[in-house]
């Protein structure tokens, strides 16, 4: 890595590969004083954690070119300036027709994707070389109001409903105002399968907890029930991943966490940030390394899930 003379230029070197970064003193985070080349240099550190999370996954850019206070934009399509070794990937899209995407496969598309001002890489839920068949499964929880505590208790409540089915689950703070909770797939089934999995775990944890969980997508139907979100599970649709930062103020990072550490007093889904993400992973590994060990298959599990379903339906007539 190089530095030239212009204090607000720098010079990245990533292998084979040179990035010259400029306007790095650019503030981005205005709260907080973040500039771009915090922004820059966090992606560069957080790489051998978060790539195999991302990896080889077309990525939906959230770009920010001049800070979180201008109006950001969503950038699904590789622009043609962006350099050759750049990976990407023409996937359909059954509405726009094909799109070619970025993929993340190295330490230097992260840096130089941060670099075009993206602060938050969204990924697709399946790989590239089966754009068709998943390997995660997503349940959104946002409370419902500014409390954290009822997300935090739909989320181990979908966990149990999983455990019922013989499903490990894990779970993330989003940066954001909620949580994800995450199941990693076989790619057995495609995502209509797998959307119609989720749904059904969704509808059971609402049968059981009716007063606190809804499945119910129009909101004045809610009453302040927490909202089960499995929409995500689509073709083409993206999720927040492990340890990307948020255009939010303090620069909070989507966190991955152990199941015990969700009842800590001080836990809310912006509880780290690019400047404390590295304190915690200096004491404790990756919560979801080898998070694709755990991968399931839906097929037998369904069937389990659909008995579960049909009894609870049953004892609610």
């Amino acid at each position: 890595m190089g530095k030239d003379e212009t204090k607000n230029t720098k010079k990245i070197r990533l292998g084979s590969v040179t990035i010259e970064s400029e306007r790095r003193d650019k503030v981005f985070f205005p709260d907080s004083g973040i500039t771009k080349a915090e922004l820059v240099d966090y992606y560069h550190m957080i790489a051998d954690v978060m790539l195999p999370h991302v990896r080889d996954r077309a990525v939906s850019m959230h770009r920010f070119p001049d800070g979180i206070e201008e109006e950001g934009f969503f950038h699904k399509d590789a622009p043609d300036y962006f350099p050759g070794w750049v990976t990407t990937e023409t996937l359909e899209n059954r509405q726009r027709g094909s799109t070619t995407y970025v993929v993340i496969d190295k330490t230097a598309t992260l840096v130089y994707l941060a670099d075009q001002g993206t602060i938050t890489p969204h990924v697709w839920l399946s790989r590239i070389n089966r754009p068709e068949r998943p390997d995660r499964l997503i349940f959104d929880l946002d409370p419902p109001d500014d409390e954290f505590g009822p997300t935090r208790s739909a989320a181990r409540v979908i966990r149990e409903t999983l455990e019922d089915v013989d499903v490990a689950s894990f779970v993330m703070t989003t940066g954001s105002r909620g949580l994800h909770v995450v199941v990693p797939l076989d790619r057995d089934s495609d995502f209509e399968e797998a959307r119609a999995f989720a749904a059904d775990v969704a509808e059971l944890a609402a049968l059981r907890h009716p007063d606190e969980l809804t499945v119910e997508q129009r909101k004045k139907k809610r009453k302040g029930r927490l909202f089960l979100d499995v929409m995500r599970n689509a073709y083409g649709q993206t999720g927040v991943p492990p340890y990307s930062v948020r255009a939010r103020p303090g620069a909070p990072v989507a966190a991955p966490i152990e199941w015990d550490e969700l009842g800590s007093a001080d836990m809310r889904s912006n509880r780290y940030n690019i400047r404390s993400i590295f304190r915690r992973l200096g004491q404790r590994d990756d919560p979801w390394k080898g998070i694709g060990r755990h991968a399931v298959g839906l097929n037998e599990k369904s069937k389990k899930l659909q008995s579960l379903l049909e009894e609870e339906r049953g004892s609610g007539e």
